[in-house]
C-alpha cells in the first residue's frame, strides 16, 4: 500500500512533467505527497557566500515546491512542502527514511538547467541508495509514460531483491488491475568462449525456466495470475527487457537494484542502472540486499 510519496523538484520542464504522474499514482493510492526541494549547500561557489546564495536557492526552491502544491491541489491530492539544505541524494534518502514515504519518484534529468540537483547522476544515486522504491521517468518525447498501467513487467533472476521486486510488481499490478509479465534474461556475454553449446545453452535455459516458473507461482499465490512469462537471451540484458518492452507494450518495468554474484549473475543492479537511463517507460526499482 502506498500512503505517502516522496518527489523531489528543482522547478525544471522536465521534473513538472514526470510531477503529473506522480500525481496519477497519488491519486489512485490515495497517499500524500512530499513535494520537496533541496538546496546544494555543498558546493563551494555556495558556502564561500553562503547568506545571500543560500536565501536565493531556498526562495527558488520555495516557488518550485508551491507551484508542485497547487497543481496537486487542482487535483484533489494532498501534499507536504519542504525545503531543505544539504547534499542532494543524501538529503533525498534521509528524508524518504525519516518521513516514513512509501515512494519515490524522480526524473532522470530536466530538459533544462542540466546542472541542476535532480539531473542524471542524483537520481542514479538515490536509486542505488534509497530505503524504499524509486519510481523515474526519463521526461522525453521518446518515452511512452500511460496510467493506470496495463501491463506491468518484473525482470527476476531469483535473487532476493528480485523477489522484493516482485512482491511489488504483482502489487501494482493488483491495484491496476494491470496485466503482469515475468521475464528472466540469460546473459550470454558474461559466461566466456564456446558457452553457447547446445547442452549449456538448455542447462542455462532450464534454469531460467525454473526462476521464472516460481516467480509465476508466487505471483498466483499473491493472487495475481501472470498473463506472460518468458525466458529470453541476449548479449545486453537491458536492452533484451527494452525490446520486450516494445514488442509487448509494457507500460512498466520492475526490477531489483542489486542481482546475483558469481559465475551465472544476473548483475541486476548495473542492469537497473542501465534501464533507469533508456528505458521507454518508467522504470520501478526496488533495493535488495545482494544474495
Amino acid at each position: 500500500m502506498i500512503d505517502k510519496i516522496l518527489f523531489p523538484t528543482d522547478g525544471s520542464d522536465g521534473a513538472s512533467d514526470v510531477f503529473e504522474h506522480a500525481l496519477d499514482v497519488a491519486a489512485a493510492h490515495d497517499a500524500t505527497v512530499h513535494v520537496v526541494n533541496v538546496a546544494d549547500t555543498t558546493r563551494d561557489s555556495v558556502t564561500q557566500v553562503r547568506g545571500q546564495v543560500v536565501d536565493a536557492l531556498e526562495r527558488a526552491g520555495a516557488k518550485a515546491v508551491q507551484e508542485a502544491a497547487t497543481r496537486a491541489s487542482d487535483r484533489g491530492v494532498p501534499t507536504v512542502t519542504d525545503v531543505l539544505q544539504g547534499e542532494p541524494y543524501t538529503t533525498i534518502v534521509d528524508y524518504a527514511d525519516t518521513a516514513g514515504v512509501d515512494l519515490v519518484v524522480m526524473p532522470t534529468h530536466g530538459r533544462r538547467g542540466l546542472k541542476r540537483f535532480l539531473l542524471g547522476s542524483t537520481t542514479e544515486r538515490v536509486v542505488r541508495r534509497s530505503p524504499v522504491p524509486v519510481l523515474t521517468v526519463r521526461p522525453d518525447d521518446d518515452v511512452t509514460v500511460r496510467y493506470p498501467y496495463e501491463r506491468v513487467l518484473v525482470s527476476t533472476d531469483g535473487s532476493d531483491p528480485a523477489a522484493a521486486a516482485l512482491d511489488m510488481g504483482v502489487d501494482v499490478a493488483r491495484v491496476a488491475a494491470a496485466d503482469l509479465h515475468l521475464v528472466s534474461v540469460v546473459d550470454v556475454m558474461n559466461l566466456g568462449v564456446d558457452v553457447r553449446a547446445d547442452i549449456q545453452t538448455e542447462a542455462l535455459e532450464s534454469a531460467a525456466r525454473d526462476i521464472v516458473d516460481e516467480a509465476a507461482a508466487t505471483a498466483t499465490d499473491a493472487g495475481v495470475d501472470p498473463a506472460a512469462t518468458s525466458v529470453e537471451f541476449g548479449g545486453s540484458i537491458s536492452r533484451a527487457i527494452r525490446s520486450y518492452v516494445t514488442e509487448n507494450g509494457i507500460d512498466l518495468v520492475v526490477v531489483g537494484t542489486h542481482g546475483r554474484t558469481g559465475f551465472d549473475r544476473y548483475v541486476l543492479g548495473s542492469v537497473a542502472e542501465s534501464l533507469v537511463r533508456t528505458a521507454p517507460v518508467p522504470v520501478l526499482t526496488v533495493r535488495g540486499d545482494s544474495s
